[in-house]
């Protein structure tokens, strides 16, 4: 079933590269969704797939290189429709 959900990570996420390999790792399993540092040094992903896809995605964001995740907190979110995965800058 096709499903929006936010992702928040906290950890050594930020000025690492995880945006991009997030974004490369979302683009690789055919999902949608957008990325973006938070100021309280997390990362907020939104994401549109099949659940077992968001469920890999979630597995493959555990091999981005120099990122430490601490933790992560997946939520349910408004059904929304992206048209590719973009990286949200300051």
């Amino acid at each position: 079933m096709k499903q929006t959900m936010e992702i928040l990570f906290s950890g050594r996420v930020q000025k690492v590269g995880f945006r991009a390999c997030i974004r490369n790792a979302g683009l690789n399993l055919g999902l949608c969704g957008e990325v973006e540092n938070l100021s309280n040094g997390k990362v907020r992903v939104l994401v549109t797939g099949e659940d077992v896809i968001i469920e890999k995605f979630l597995a493959m964001t555990y091999s981005c290189p120099r990122a430490i995740i601490r933790d992560l907190k997946c939520t349910g979110y408004v059904l929304t429709d992206f048209t590719d995965f973009t990286i949200i800058r300051e």
